[in-house]
């Protein structure tokens, strides 16, 4: 019980929603929180937080971070544990064409995943940016490093490493459209990361959310996260989807 009261209290003061880099704002935060809760016969707890925030270190620069939190519990016995941070530095965002970097960290408990660390860079194209709708496409190019806490993996050419480095390339895909008069919020994120090396190692990820505005700062949220990995410890299935509930706080 003292865990779920934690993550209902205090991790709201850490998450969010999705920003767009080429708004001319200096500074901008969202911060959303999502989950299921049922008692009683079943204990269940589902607990998912999000932050972004955006800031203008220098004229023609942006950083933009990312990072969430996914929690799972079932019987009082933790399912799952992961933590995402993105991070990304963009110049002249404002543009049609704009080059960024990137470097994330992650952790994942149920994929024995001690740390996963990725760095690169590459190009956004902005499709859309008008009256609060935004679409972008980018592709970029990555070096990463996953540490593993087992070694048995369920495509055997891997058995035996603890650690897993590729080189990969990503096709990402990111929008937000405010529809019917601002009484209905569509975001979108999602990700493509082939290597470029090993055939059968990639990976996707899949974000949606639907939001409805309560007040100016606050969104009623619906969230739906799928996420796909081909290389995962043996017995491990491949795919993974949360589907929460929850609320969106904004600085602007």
């Amino acid at each position: 019980m003292k865990r779920i009261l934690y993550c209902f209290v205090f991790l709201p003061m850490l998450l969010s929603a999705q920003i767009n880099e080429s708004d001319t704002l200096k500074l901008k935060a969202n911060l959303s929180l999502t989950g299921f809760w049922q008692a009683g016969n079943v204990e269940t707890l589902i607990f998912r937080a999000k932050s972004d925030l955006s800031v203008k270190p220098w004229k023609k620069w942006v950083f933009k971070t990312n990072n969430s939190y996914v929690y799972q519990e079932f019987g009082k016995e933790k399912a799952d544990e992961d933590f995402l941070s993105l991070n990304f530095l963009y110049f002249n965002p404002e543009r049609k064409f704009y080059p960024l970097a990137l470097g994330f960290i992650s952790t994942n408990f149920r994929r024995e995943i001690d740390v996963r660390y990725l760095f690169g860079a590459g190009v956004t194209y902005q499709v859309l940016n008008k009256n609060k709708n935004w679409l972008k496409f980018s592709i970029t190019g990555e070096y990463e490093q996953t540490n593993f806490s087992e070694t048995d993996f369920n495509i055997s050419e891997y058995d035996g490493s603890k650690s897993i480095n590729t080189l990969r390339g990503t096709i990402w895909v990111n929008g937000k459209y405010h529809l019917f008069k601002n009484k209905l919020i569509l975001t979108h994120e999602s990700y493509v990361q082939p290597s470029l090396e090993q055939s059968n190692n990639y990976r996707w990820r899949a974000d949606l959310g639907l939001e409805l505005p309560v007040w100016k700062f606050l969104n009623f949220k619906i969230n739906y996260l799928h996420t796909f990995e081909s290389i995962v410890i043996e017995g491990q299935k491949r795919q993974d989807k949360f589907l929460t509930l929850g609320f969106t706080l904004k600085s602007y």
